[in-house]
């Protein structure tokens, strides 16, 4: 029903689109010459005129001046391909096998052929999640990485983080985009300084927490000292799915409490291969003791078992997922014992993604807060992490965008917490992520993890969204830092490439940058970091990676403060003498940091001079300035 009601169809066929059929129509209007291009009633079009096909009556209807965001009603996310995600966070102390399980669930997983080490040997590969080559000369992990595949029916996304302390606020990012925690345990060592911290990070976010006893393959704590010191400690009562038989050079397998089906292992023939196993129930007694060919060990994994169905409470998966019941699992990551079946546990029993309570807006002064869920209409999603420099040869950006509702599709147009209600960003190409490894993705669901390109719009913690509603996330604080030094660039000649690269970094939240007040770029510029480690990840990456050398200069002040009570309250503060021996310096977007020299300076000032407003950690500003 065109305005001059004589189109004609000049063409009409069929193809196959994702295995849809569409239907594509080019029709030409003979009195103003208007074409239009329709695929199954949608226009394909470059000018304003928006024009549909009406499946009901198979005529056409033309629609002046709509917007093409009219054209797609929703961006709802299919339920399926809600309920068969599953992410995860894997937390540890440092050298409790944290990336070496990564590989291992991928090796099961079907996204490796062979496992990695995180030390090689001549004929081992690296790993995949630690590639960058700092963390294949240290052996640690620095930044957290991302690495998805397909399981049977499931959709799996591992978040690898690092253990070291000085990059826990790396972790902390990553936590805030996972679903599910799993707390990987020495197991000669039990709880650690570092995953007492951890823990506490996920006890915060309601993580459900799954915990994995690694290394059973070398002496070990009994399972029940384990057990005993997550719950004095935490509070947490754990519930043991597997259960280890013997430890060390002992270390036979696992019996599985929900099936009462032994898994005994055999290592695997070839380095970071598959192990062998063979399962056989409980009730045929007599296999189970020839096969284990230690009779004070089988005698003891048949006690155990009568002795854990009698002083256990049962399993309960809602307790699992408001994070007051753990359930625990045995097993050797290195040699590949009990990983398949953690793996297959773990999707039976881990949290599809979950809502983000947030911010919506309606209008400026007409903001309320909402819980939003991953079958929300909108697409929405926050960025927790940006990366420079995963391909070198090409000095790119990524932001790391967690999906918490809606579909992406390429060349969606999305709006920015930070950023004007008008202003749009066209999401022209998205990327998974499999370490430092990418590929071109097309659609994307809750609780998949994208790269987009970051051509510095883009910080870590703010929203990207579709609709009419403005929508923003809780921004992800920076943590306080400790270890503070002036950076330089010792060679004049290397100034544009040391500025380059401190820029890309600084983007990262590998560190944070400081300055003097009112330096708008000339002078010393300020790193201010969590750890000493983290100053030399900086220097390493700007030699490696941009080709530039640095000189650190440390200060001695150990701790941070910002000022919410902004510059007003400083200048008072400063001129009643109450800030004698503290360093005022600016954060990026200008706002007034004070730097102590110890706690209780700090403390001491905060109570005294309450109007400061001092906090310990800092979120980007609401909107761009």
């Amino acid at each position: 029903k065109h305005k001059h009601k004589q189109v004609s169809f000049l063409h009409v066929m069929k193809v196959s689109v994702e295995a849809a059929i569409a239907i594509i129509f080019t029709a030409l209007c003979s009195s103003c010459s208007t074409t239009r291009v329709l695929v199954n009633g949608f226009v394909v079009s470059n000018n304003n005129n928006r024009h549909r096909l009406c499946k009901a009556s198979s005529s056409l209807l033309f629609a002046e001046n709509v917007d093409v965001a009219a054209q797609r009603s929703s961006f709802k996310a299919p339920e399926e391909e809600i309920t068969r995600r599953r992410n995860l966070a894997i937390i540890s102390h440092p050298d409790s096998g944290k990336t070496t399980m990564t590989e291992k669930l991928l090796l099961y997983g079907g996204a490796l052929q062979q496992a990695g080490a995180v030390r090689q040997k001549a004929e081992q590969r690296a790993t995949q999640s630690d590639f960058m080559e700092m963390e294949k000369e240290r052996g640690i992990s620095i930044s957290s990485t991302v690495m998805n595949f397909d399981y049977g029916l499931n959709r799996v996304n591992i978040l690898d983080t690092p253990g070291h302390q000085d990059f826990s606020e790396d972790t902390y990012r990553a936590l805030a985009a996972a679903d599910n925690a799993v707390m990987l345990l020495d197991a000669a060592k039990g709880l650690e300084p570092q995953t007492r911290k951890l823990f506490e990070v996920c006890r915060m976010r309601n993580l459900p927490l799954f915990t994995f006893v690694n290394k059973m393959d070398r002496p070990a704590l009994t399972p029940y000292e384990i057990m005993d010191q997550i719950e004095a400690e935490f509070g947490l009562e754990t519930h043991p799915i597997t259960w280890p038989i013997g430890d060390g050079d002992r270390f036979k397998g696992v019996v599985d409490r929900l099936t009462g089906i032994v898994h005994l292992f055999k290592r695997a023939e070839k380095r970071g291969g598959k192990a062998e196993i063979q399962q056989v129930p409980l009730e045929e007694h007599d296999k189970l003791v020839e096969l284990i060919g230690d009779e004070e060990l089988s005698d003891k994994l048949f006690e155990d078992v009568e002795l854990l169905e009698g002083i256990l409470n049962p399993l309960d998966m809602e307790r699992v997922l408001a994070a007051n019941q753990s359930p625990l699992f045995f097993g050797s990551a290195m040699t590949n014992f009990g990983v398949q079946l953690f793996l297959d546990k773990f999707l039976e029993m881990g949290t599809s993604p979950v809502g983000r309570s947030a911010i919506v807006a309606k209008t400026p002064k007409n903001k309320e807060e909402n819980e939003i869920g991953p079958e929300f209409d909108e697409f929405t999603g926050f960025v927790f992490k940006t990366q420079a420099n995963l391909d070198p040869k090409h000095r790119d950006r990524l932001a790391y965008v967690r999906i918490v509702s809606g579909v992406y599709e390429k060349g969606m147009k999305v709006g920015h917490s930070r950023s004007k209600p008008s202003k749009k960003y066209n999401l022209a190409q998205a990327q998974a992520l499999f370490g430092s490894d990418r590929s071109a993705v097309e659609i994307a669901y809750p609780g998949d993890v994208i790269g987009i390109n970051n051509p510095g719009n883009f910080a870590i913690g703010d929203t990207l969204f579709t609709g009419a509603s403005k929508i923003s996330y809780p921004g992800i604080p920076s943590f306080s830092p400790e270890k503070f030094a002036y950076i330089r660039a010792p060679n004049p000649s290397s100034y544009k490439g040391f500025q380059k690269g401190i820029d890309q970094l600084l983007q990262e939240g590998a560190v944070q940058a400081l300055r003097q007040r009112n330096d708008d770029g000339g002078g010393p510029l300020i790193l201010a970091a969590v750890g000493q480690l983290q100053f030399e990840v900086v220097q390493a990456r700007l030699e490696s990676e941009y080709g530039v050398e640095s000189t650190l200069e440390p200060m001695g002040y150990d701790l941070a403060r910002w000022a919410d009570g902004g510059w007003d309250a400083v200048d008072k503060a400063d001129a009643d003498g109450k800030l004698f021996g503290i360093m005022i310096v600016q954060d990026r977007w200008k706002r007034p940091v004070l730097l102590f020299r110890n706690e209780w300076k700090a403390a001491s000032v905060a109570q005294e001079e309450d109007y400061l407003q001092l906090q310990p950690w800092s979120k980007p500003p609401e909107d761009d300035e």
